[in-house]
């Protein structure tokens, strides 16, 4: 799935990586907590990342649903760093970051 998605495009917004890596391994994806926690991640890991105004409306990417669209409103009412979306470069080294990624 990241693979995939990096064959869209080499810069993606990070709800649509966070989408991408939970299809990936399985997991639900509209968990607010487990997005924030992955944010996070790539902070700690000094993932070069800028700030995406994403807008609510246009969130094609994977999955156009209901539950994209509650994930992306309840991040929109938290006023911290780790609930904003950001654009972030598919390049190998950040690949394997986010494959380091394990969320509990």
């Amino acid at each position: 799935m990241l693979e995939e998605l990096r064959k869209k495009a080499i810069f993606q917004n990070t709800v649509d990586v966070w989408i991408a890596l939970c299809n990936e391994r399985g997991r639900e994806w509209n968990d607010v907590e487990g997005y924030r926690a992955f944010i996070n991640h790539l902070m700690k890991k000094n993932v070069r990342m800028n700030r995406f105004p994403l807008c609510v409306k246009d969130t094609g990417g994977y999955e156009r649903s209901k539950d994209k669209l509650a994930l992306l409103e309840a991040l929109s009412t938290m006023n911290t760093e780790d609930a904003l979306v950001y654009v972030v470069k598919l390049d190998d080294n950040t690949l394997k970051i986010i494959s380091g990624f394990d969320y509990v």
